[in-house]
């Protein structure tokens, strides 16, 4: 049976809780591979809206196996926060799966992300302070802690104070902050551990036995295509990789058993932190887009910046992801607008470029070229199929398919559960 990847093809904001949850109805397991607490899902059912953050969005199914895999990065105060807060609105999160591999961010990730993002001054990331990137880098360097070393005291102990021999002395000498002892953090772990035991195995055995028994597997990515470490526009990106090469690698599923690449469009564009952008709009249409469609950051907050369709974007992700179908989101926002820009190509130094440029200057100095499609009045989040959104709409989302690259098989319309339009099934 199939092992489905849903993931953002843009810089992430997409819309993805919205499909995976679309979806967990009819998928056994829903699995996120990368990330932490710095990615946001927004999930609407009926009357009541979900914000998850580390949890994945399979979870709100009744039916369907959460999966924290290998590759995500976990904060377990705010896992058991979210936990407790979804208990509280009767969601039961009993079936929740961890993998023993995923690392663990700790208070010391968290203030060395905070403080050296101060430090950087202009240059900043724009990271959302949540210790991910130094989670990330520990794993790398091969001096991080994993949910499996909760369960071993002494080799917690052994791995805190090692981590911090090197940490201390740059929060205190380099960055004037008091040091973090190493009983502080291992007490306080330790009382996670018996909180989060039971939901704690081999999360890539589960998977790759389900899919053997005929189950079907999808896999969540966090975050988008352009914020990937390898394929996003560094260095403004997060510390893994959100695209479908990271599915396999966070969840320990092979790449011969993933049938689907589902890339999640918003019928717009948005990114947060800092980094190019090249249809960014600082104007009242701008403003327009922000408020309408509510561009506010799930996890942090802040606002989003926005812009047109950038359909060399979704090239991009169509072709680095190998994306079999599209879920368009958020075509209701764009009613109202006489007529609507669409980015076809670039401008690069008087040259067009109608594709990414791989230089990090050249996308820097991007301008956008325009072309510009009739826009609708009429509402439409009562559609419930294709021919019933207005002609326009119907040639705004036509256009955005045949210039990204891949069919769009779903079309959202309004932010609820049932306000979708389905054109061909993802499974």
């Amino acid at each position: 049976m199939p092992a489905l990847v849903l993931l953002g093809a843009q810089w992430g904001d997409e819309g993805k809780g919205k499909a995976t949850d679309l979806l967990g109805g009819s998928v056994d397991y829903v699995v996120r591979y990368q990330g932490g607490n710095n990615a946001g899902h927004t999930v609407v059912v009926g009357d009541q809206k979900y914000a998850l953050h580390l949890l994945p969005s399979g979870i709100l199914s009744p039916d369907c196996v959460p999966v924290i895999g290998n590759g995500v990065v976990v904060d377990p105060k705010v896992l058991l926060s979210e936990l407790s807060g979804l208990n509280e609105r009767g969601v039961d999160t009993s079936k929740l799966l961890i993998s023993g591999n995923a690392h663990l961010i700790t208070p010391y990730h968290q203030t060395i992300d905070k403080v050296t993002e101060r430090f950087l001054g202009n240059r900043k990331i724009g990271t959302t302070g949540r210790g991910i990137g130094p989670a990330y880098a520990d794993k790398i360097n091969r001096v991080g802690i994993r949910v499996q070393d909760l369960f071993d005291e002494s080799i917690l102990l052994q791995k805190v104070e090692a981590a911090l021999q090197d940490k201390n002395q740059i929060l205190v000498k380099i960055f004037n902050r008091r040091a973090i002892t190493t009983e502080q953090v291992v007490e306080e772990y330790l009382d996670y551990a018996a909180q989060i035991k039971d939901f704690v195995t081999d999360t890539a055995l589960v998977l790759n036995n389900a899919l053997d028994d005929g189950k079907v597997v999808l896999m969540e990515g966090g975050q988008g295509t352009l914020l990937d470490v390898d394929h996003g526009t560094y260095p403004f990106v997060t510390s893994s990789n959100p695209t479908s090469g990271g599915a396999c690698t966070g969840s320990g599923v092979g790449p011969t058993k993933i049938t689907r690449v589902i890339g999640i469009l918003k019928a717009y564009t948005t990114r947060v932190g800092s980094g190019p952008f090249p249809t960014e709009l600082l104007d009242a249409d701008g403003d327009k887009l922000r408020t309408v469609g509510r561009e506010f950051g799930v996890t942090t907050g802040r606002d989003r910046r926005c812009g047109w369709f950038d359909a060399v974007i979704a090239r991009y992700a169509t072709r680095v992801n190998g994306l079999t179908d599209f879920f368009l989101t958020k075509l209701d926002i764009l009613t109202g607008w006489e007529r609507i820009p669409v980015c076809v190509a670039y401008e690069v130094d008087g040259r067009r470029v109608d594709e990414l440029p791989y230089s990090q200057s050249d996308f820097h100095h991007a301008k956008p070229i325009y072309e510009y499609l009739p826009g609708w009045s009429e509402d439409i989040t009562g559609a419930k199929s294709f021919d019933d959104l207005p002609k326009n709409a119907q040639s705004y989302v036509k256009a955005l398919e045949e210039m990204s690259g891949a069919p769009i098989s779903a079309i959202g319309v309004g932010p609820g559960r049932d306000e979708t339009i389905e054109i061909n099934s993802f499974l």
